[in-house]
């Protein structure tokens, strides 16, 4: 009954490669809805497991149907996170070594950034005031290039001036969205994928395009309302709700890490 304790070589690599997968399975669904799903999964496959090992056939063999059924369905929930990391692939180019590595970057255990949160936040405080419209993506992990060609390219050091500046109402900059990487304006009159869902009618294409960004990438978007003037944050398709601006830049540093 205990013939399963006699491990071999492979039998041990198989295992490290097994839980360096799901290790890193974590970290990419870290911070999403979906990680209580993903650890409720890896319980049932670890019980199922153990119930095969000890030859408790009748309870295994029910975990087993229910885990084959259930593939569907796990597709299902985990479709925002599987469209994601199939665009990923389908945006890079593998015949650079360099960039296929890039876009492999979610592996790291840790993702430092030096980007001028507090800038940002600011200079979308000050054109909250005049209402003055504004779309900032903040590029994670996924490579954007995508939609950076729709636009031009730049490579401007960020600072609430140049960030008031670009979109000014009478800036040829203005239009559209700009990506911020690291803390460069890498991107400026970005044209961004429209959201299908059903938004209220105050919202606009300012918020549909920042939701149908994020729900393609793991972008993170910050907004002015033209409108209203209200500033808003999104990740993942989804409003991020906060209480204070000191409030958002810390959610968003913590995001960006």
């Amino acid at each position: 009954m205990l013939d399963f304790l006699d491990f071999s070589l492979l039998d041990i690599l198989d295992i490290v490669l097994v839980a360096v997968l799901l290790y890193y399975v974590y970290k990419l669904l870290k911070g999403t809805v979906a990680i209580n799903i993903f650890i409720g999964i890896a319980l049932v496959v670890l019980i199922w497991k153990i119930t095969q090992a000890l030859q408790m056939e009748m309870l295994s063999g029910l975990l087993g149907t229910l885990i084959s059924l259930g593939a569907i369905a796990i597709l299902i929930v985990f479709q925002p996170e599987v469209r994601k990391f199939l665009l990923m692939l389908g945006s890079t180019n593998f015949t650079n070594k360099r960039s296929f590595l890039k876009q492999l970057s979610f592996l790291k255990t840790e993702i430092h950034t030096n980007m001028d949160v507090e800038s940002i936040v600011l200079a979308c405080e000050e054109m909250a005031v005049t209402k003055t419209g504004a779309l900032i993506v903040l590029e994670r992990n996924h490579n954007l290039d995508f939609v950076k060609s729709t636009g031009d390219k730049m490579d401007i050091e960020i600072n609430k001036p140049i960030l008031k500046s670009i979109f000014y109402k009478n800036s040829p900059l203005h239009d559209g969205a700009i990506i911020i990487k690291e803390n460069f304006i890498v991107a400026t009159r970005i044209i961004l994928p429209l959201s299908k869902k059903n938004l209220p009618a105050r919202f606009g294409l300012r918020h549909r395009a920042a939701i149908g960004i994020t729900e393609k990438t793991d972008a993170l978007c910050v907004l002015v309302s033209e409108e209203t003037g209200e500033i808003s944050y999104i990740k993942d398709g989804e409003f991020v709700l906060f209480k204070s601006n000191n409030e958002l830049i810390e959610t968003i540093r913590y995001d960006l890490t």
